[in-house]
């Protein structure tokens, strides 16, 4: 059973569930021009410029009313991440302000689905089928990765130290990749 937020349950050593649908925009451009200033001032966080690494206006794990996102992708390829009442304002904005630019603006909001997992063996969870190392020394709060999850591609976001992860899954994989991860925690619960 998926278990939410909120749920009265007890706790178990893993949660999860779907996260509420949030606008997603796919950004290209070049990090050491123009196109970085542009994207801070209209989505009001900074871009980031380090490998693997998340910019955010608030530290919890849900995206709220105001919250911004922004996970590297690569050098030149970010994805942003808002609350979906707001996406259509910050992606004409920014589409606005990146006229003159060689930049890339997509929304992707309906590619894919965020699996929220967290307690104290989610980690564990994760680890029986992903080769990133998870070790808090090596990935946590405020880091995000690109790699396959039991064959299935993924971004992974860890939000908190706790440890709570989102799990961006392509659409087409999101039923395998949260039926594989219930599997994978049903001995924490």
């Amino acid at each position: 059973d998926a278990l939410t937020p909120d749920s009265t349950e007890p706790r178990a050593g893993v949660q999860m569930w779907v996260e509420p649908a949030r606008g997603q925009l796919c950004l290209r451009g070049d990090a050491g021009g123009r196109f970085a200033s542009i994207v801070e001032s209209v989505w009001g966080i900074p871009l980031p410029v380090l490998a693997n690494t998340v910019s955010s206006n608030d530290e919890g794990p849900d995206v709220g009313d105001s919250e911004r996102r922004i996970l590297w992708l690569g050098p030149d390829e970010w994805l942003a991440v808002c609350a979906e009442r707001d996406l259509r304002k910050l992606h004409d904005s920014i589409d606005q302000a990146l006229a003159d630019e060689h930049a890339l603006i997509s929304d992707v909001s309906h590619s894919r689905v965020v699996i929220a997992l967290q307690g104290e063996h989610a980690r564990d969870a994760l680890n029986k089928g992903c080769s990133l190392d998870l070790d808090p020394v090596a990935f946590n709060a405020g880091q995000c990765a690109q790699a396959p999850l039991a064959r299935a591609h993924m971004l992974l976001h860890q939000i908190s130290d706790a440890p709570c992860y989102h799990v961006y899954a392509h659409r087409s994989f999101a039923g395998y990749i949260y039926t594989w991860l219930e599997d994978a925690a049903q001995e924490y619960r």
